[in-house]
């Protein structure tokens, strides 16, 4: 018998959302589509009530609806059980609100969340966050602007359910406590310390018995073999980036990657690389890295001054977009662009750093991959490709218009807003805040008012999701969104435009403009 689809959403072009009607429905699809992926499929996560699936082009995207309808689900095999016991530390921000909205006090609020076992239903978010599920008494709303950081270890309560948040994120939970257990750690042979299945018992504690910490992924990936680079000033936020990690959401690990993969991949071939090497991210310049072997370079992106200098020579500028040489005891410098944001420095060879899972991307969201640079870092280089050759210097990208239009496709919650609140969407000019990063742009501009009242349960993102908070005010998520999130998306942005999306700097305007999913 198919599986009892209650609709498919097109989510931008590369992805739909399976809208079913209990959770076990949804594992089973979920099961299914995890033993036998479709053809295309990248990603598959499961949510309350949805399953989102990804695919790596839209060709493959559309031909998802008539298969999903076709499929069997498959039968959901008992899980681990097994009893995770979660010390806390009940004083958390939103604490005494969650004992008014409960009508049960704040004592009552720690008795019932100590007093039940909860069960993990299902991964998401970030890697090691896991949806709790268990009675109703505890079941509150998300707070009406999130938090733009939530400390680790944060315990919290939304929509019915409970979680832990792994690591410092973005978040509208509502935080009744604190705990120091580690939720995510890739130094064992399981990451998450709370696996779907598990029972999860939470124990009040006045204080946590202190462990001396262990040495992290992110610090000894440090420690290598001395390198060809060295970082002299790191800039406001320089990251290794490559492609990133497709296929992984179900694990909570978003895609991360490049923000700009045009201008990756423009770098890499400049300098003779496979377009999947690592490279430097700079965000706004102010970087400063020198050479103590030969080396090829070249910058991709912003629009920026790139000076080379030496103690003992005049210093020169060269030109972005094209390769040059780097020589042993020559600083390159990166000034402030003078059009987009972000600069990508490639290095013929690629950068030599540790692979995690598969990738050598910094995950701002998920704390995976190599910390971000500071200053006497060693970046070692891989060795040259087999082929002399580098590329020839290409023409630079326009810069940003004065007006930025980036393309959509409606859904898969834009009925959640009435058709006027849309055309207001469209009309408006919107302006990237200070408050963005590689999670996503804020944005500022008039609020907008959804048409449905209550709480949308928790479903999975994309990158160019435009999420709209209880506030009003859209975020457009980039490569280091959450993996889920409980905020309707009116829209997602067209693939082809995000390069654009990640050169708006603060100030910068946007408008948005649909277009129909059969036309994406």
């Amino acid at each position: 018998m198919p599986t009892p689809i209650r609709s498919i959403r097109a989510v931008g072009e590369r992805a739909v959302l399976v809208q079913l009607g209990t959770l076990t429905e949804v594992l089973g699809l979920y099961e299914a589509l995890r033993e036998h992926p479709l053809p295309g499929q990248v990603d598959v996560v499961a949510a309350a009530e949805t399953v989102l699936v990804t695919a790596d082009s839209a060709t493959a995207a559309r031909s998802f609806a008539a298969r999903l309808r076709a499929i069997k689900p498959r039968a959901i095999q008992a899980g681990n059980d097994g009893l995770v016991t979660i010390d806390v530390i009940y004083d958390g921000d939103d604490l005494a609100e969650v004992g008014e909205l409960t009508g049960l006090s704040q004592g009552g609020v720690i008795a019932a969340h100590t007093g039940q076992l909860w069960t993990a239903a299902f991964g998401g978010f970030a890697p090691g966050f896991a949806y709790l599920v268990s009675d109703d008494r505890l079941r509150v709303s998300r707070r009406a602007t999130p938090r733009k950081a939530v400390p680790a270890g944060a315990v919290a309560l939304a929509d019915g359910y409970s979680a832990v948040y792994p690591r410092v994120s973005p978040g509208g939970w509502q935080l009744i406590g604190r705990t120091d257990a580690a939720l995510w750690n890739l130094d064992r042979d399981q990451p998450a310390l709370v696996q779907p299945g598990n029972r999860v018992q939470f124990r009040a504690v006045r204080e946590f018995l202190r462990v001396a910490p262990t040495a992290s992924t992110a610090s000894m990936a440090e420690a290598q073999r001395p390198g060809d680079l060295v970082v002299v000033q790191p800039g406001l936020q320089t990251t290794v980036q490559d492609l990133g990690r497709p296929g992984l959401a179900h694990l909570g690990v978003a895609g991360a990657g490049a923000l700009d993969r045009g201008a990756l991949r423009r770098a890499n071939r400049l300098v003779g690389n496979p377009g999947s090497a690592a490279v430097l991210e700079n965000a706004l310049g102010g970087l400063v890295l020198e050479a103590r072997t030969e080396q090829v370079l070249a910058v991709a992106g912003a629009s920026v001054l790139i000076t080379i200098s030496k103690a003992d020579a005049a210093p020169r500028v060269v030109p972005t977009d094209a390769p040059f040489a780097l020589h042993a005891g020559e600083q390159l410098s990166l000034g402030t662009p003078l059009g987009g944001v972000r600069s990508y420095i490639a290095v013929r060879g690629g950068l030599d750093l540790p692979l995690t899972l598969g990738s050598r991307s910094t995950d701002s969201m998920s704390g995976i991959g190599p910390a971000p640079l500071r200053a006497g870092a060693e970046l070692p280089v891989l060795p040259a490709p087999p082929t002399s050759v580098v590329g020839a210097a290409e023409p630079s990208p326009a810069p940003p218009a004065e007006v930025t239009v980036l393309r959509y496709v409606p859904g898969p919650r834009a009925d959640w807003f009435s058709a006027d609140t849309l055309a207001d969407f469209d009309r408006s000019e919107w302006s990237v805040t200070a408050q963005s990063n590689r999670i996503g742009l804020r944005l500022d501009g008039p609020a907008l008012e959804r048409a449905r009242d209550g709480e949308l349960p928790s479903e999975g993102t994309v990158s160019g999701a435009i999420q709209l908070p209880a506030s009003g005010v859209p975020v457009l998520f980039l490569a280091d969104h959450p993996v889920t999130g409980g905020y309707p998306v009116l829209g997602v942005v067209l693939h082809a435009d995000l390069d654009r999306a990640a050169q708006l700097g603060t100030g910068a305007r946007i408008r948005f403009t649909p277009i129909p999913s059969n036309e994406s």
